[in-house]
């Protein structure tokens, strides 16, 4: 597949003349500037002809004074109706259409929506980048306004906003949970889909983009919101320098597979009117190729496609001093002309080369709906990835296998899976990676919070409005006895236990943890599990906690410590037999008889105890040795310590058995046992040479 080609730049620009917009399509026949009285948005003040540049001929052109910061403006485009792939309605001489690169967004009067041009100044005060190293980024998955639309510290007009986000009060709640990184659910400017508008629900999560250069309007200030798009772009701007000021970075997740035009009788708004052969996959017989489950797909083998997604990402990174991005279904952006996945897919390596995104995070979501979509760990060195086979076996260890042994007297497999995740998912990954490109999540945006996974055998998500069909049914969750809340003090404990395992699990794992906002404190959905059509209390964050909650958080802030204090824990390179390889880690592995663990051992459903010993071999920090227990039985086992070379003593820094973190670091001697409780995780210190 060809590389993209240069493109004349495209949007609105400023010269000594005015402004010129510049707006890409190949089939249309004509193309209009239609301009607005900025104070009353549905009133034409003005149209100029636009005429396909020389050089270019894709690229449609037209200059004009009043194109300065603060106008409004629109598009008219027609063209031949032959070159619309059997949709036959894209093309309407008549339709107002928004900009692909406007920079700000605003709805008229009369629910139009209108592109507004943008001036650029804005005052960073000297603040950069934090530039976590990758080693040490703890990613927080949160949305804007759930975050802080409760958080009581906040004052009324701050609440579920950017601003709120970056108040003092969320900046050190962030802080001392120990987290580096905040991923942000899309803030680009989206709309709620039709089916939802007939439901009388909305769109909450944010995954269906109108524009991929404008912020989201709505999560700013009413203040900024009635002052105009500029406004809004400067509160965003100002939510990114103060958490950069506190060592934050913050990362977009982005949504380039498909836009809110959605399926064929979708709203047309922009990229549909202005060249829907171009920007869209079709069929043969002109219908849309959906790969994503949203209606649309965004043709990623087409150079335009790439130049928008990367011009956007470049607007963001440079701009707004973005720090990464969460790519959603990006399988999506990786599928050439015949629509198969290719790992040296043209924009795949152009995000990973350009000069622009170098110091850019970037993470795929390496999946999407359709066929061979299911690509994890095929994606280029350079990026990170979402692991889900990491999800779905630290659920089965500490829940389903639970559940199953207790129905059928032992649990499904030992923990020799289980061993593979926690150390970075080599199996997956291409030795050169390392382990940091898993993303190692136990929950996400979507699917059941860390609470719910605990709680309910069964989603609950009849508030949807599609009868309880939407969500997955494979949830590996485990109840613990009764569906949904209760008071049984034996079940409730239980369920708390597993919450600091699998908290436990993924921040003393090896690769890059994600948390999901509000599972750090035990959060629930009430058991939905797609609860994206809910923007209410049901989604956002509860911010009144109760004694266990605060305890939980407490474990939570506890593990990100451990993490940040051990070396050992988060090696950036795989190590290799024999050899010593900088940045990994060396890893001895051990039974509960302080043994090498044996076939036996690793396969077994009746001996799930494993003794993880790994030792740091860091280039930038002090050596570290840490001893690591996985206990996966209901009955308590007695476990010997491991005698190893160099090992004088172990000092215990947590153990999941309790809610309590105070008062744990009690000394130990290799070769000496101490009983470990059912289903638990325990962290030691190794001491010595």
């Amino acid at each position: 597949m060809p590389s993209a080609p240069a493109f004349a730049r495209l949007g609105v620009h400023q010269t000594s003349r005015g402004g010129e917009l510049r707006v890409w399509s190949e089939h249309a026949s004509r193309m209009r500037l239609v301009l607005f009285d900025p104070e009353d948005l549905d009133r034409v003040t003005g149209e100029h002809e636009m005429h396909r540049m020389k050089k270019d001929g894709g690229t449609w052109h037209a200059a004009a004074r009043e194109l300065a910061p603060g106008a409004a403006y629109a598009l008219r485009v027609d063209g031949p109706r032959d070159a619309e792939r059997g949709t036959g309605h894209a093309f309407d001489p008549e339709r107002l259409l928004l900009d692909p690169y406007a920079r700000g967004v605003q709805r008229s009067p009369r629910g139009e929506w209108r592109a507004r041009v943008l001036g650029d100044a804005f005052d960073w005060g000297g603040v950069r980048k934090p530039r976590i190293p990758n080693d040490q980024r703890v990613i927080y998955e949160a949305h804007v306004k759930g975050l802080t639309k409760l958080a009581p510290e906040l004052p009324d007009e701050l609440r579920g906003t950017y601003a709120g986000l970056a108040h003092p009060a969320t900046i050190d709640y962030l802080k001392s949970l120990g987290v580096t990184t905040v991923e942000l659910l899309p803030i680009h400017q989206f709309i709620s889909e039709q089916r939802l508008h007939a439901l009388g629900l909305s769109n909450y999560w944010g995954y269906n983009t109108l524009n991929f250069f404008a912020p989201h309007a709505a999560y700013a200030t009413r203040r900024a919101q009635q002052a105009g798009p500029e406004a809004v772009l400067r509160e965003v701007k100002g939510m990114v320098r103060l958490l950069h000021e506190a060592g934050l970075e913050v990362m977009l997740d982005v949504v380039y597979n498909h836009t809110a035009e959605e399926g064929m009788d979708g709203p047309t708004s922009s990229f549909r009117g202005i060249d829907n052969a171009s920007y869209y996959r079709h069929t043969a017989d002109g219908e849309y190729l959906d790969v994503t489950g949203c209606g649309n797909t965004l043709d990623a083998s087409r150079p335009v496609v790439q130049r928008l997604i990367l011009d956007s990402l470049r607007y963001w990174a440079r701009e707004v001093q973005i720090d990464g991005f969460r790519f959603d279904l990006m399988a999506t952006l990786g599928r050439d002309s015949k629509a198969h996945f290719d790992p040296e897919h043209p924009l795949l390596r152009a995000i990973l080369d350009d000069p622009s995104l170098q110091d850019a995070t970037m993470v795929a979501e390496p999946w999407d709906v359709g066929m061979g979509g299911w690509q994890v760990g095929n994606f280029p060195h350079g990026y990170s990835e979402w692991n889900d086979g990491y999800r779905d076996r630290a659920r089965h260890f500490w829940l389903t296998d639970i559940a199953s042994a207790r129905e059928h007297g032992h649990a499904p497999e030992g923990i020799g899976s289980l061993a593979r995740r926690i150390t970075g998912s080599a199996h997956v990954f291409a030795a050169e990676r390392g382990p940091l490109a898993s993303v190692n999540f136990v929950t996400a945006h979507d699917g059941f919070t860390l609470a719910d996974l605990v709680s309910h055998d069964h989603k609950h998500n009849v508030a949807n409005g599609e009868d309880n069909r939407d969500g997955s049914d494979h949830n590996r969750s485990y109840n613990f006895g009764v569906e949904g809340p209760t008071d049984d003090p034996a079940i409730t404990g239980e369920r708390r236990k597993a919450m600091r395992n699998l908290l436990g699990t993924l921040l003393l794992s090896a690769g890059t943890p994600m948390i999901t906002a509000g599972d750090e404190v035990g959060r629930t959905q009430r058991g939905n599990n797609n609860a994206y059509c809910h923007d209410s209390e049901l989604t956002w964050l509860d911010w009144a906690h109760e004694g266990w909650q605060q305890d939980l958080l407490r474990v939570a802030s506890r593990l990100t410590q451990l993490r940040r204090e051990n070396p050992a824990l988060r090696p950036s390179q795989y190590g290799r037999w024999g050899e010593t390889v900088p940045n990994a880690t060396q890893m001895d592995w051990y039974n509960k008889e302080g043994a090498s663990m044996t076939m036996e051992d690793w396969d077994s459903p009746s001996e799930r105890t494993l003794q993880y010993l790994a030792a740091s071999t860091p280039e930038r920090e002090e050596f570290n040795r840490i001893l690591l227990i996985l206990h996966g039985l209901e009955e308590p086992v007695r476990v010997t310590l491991p005698e190893h070379e160099g090992v004088t003593g172990y000092t215990l820094l947590w153990d999941s058995l309790h809610d309590d973190i105070s008062d744990l670091e009690a000394e130990h001697s290799p070769g000496s046992a101490l009983e470990v409780g059912p289903t638990s995780m325990l962290l030691f210190r190794a001491h010595g040479d």
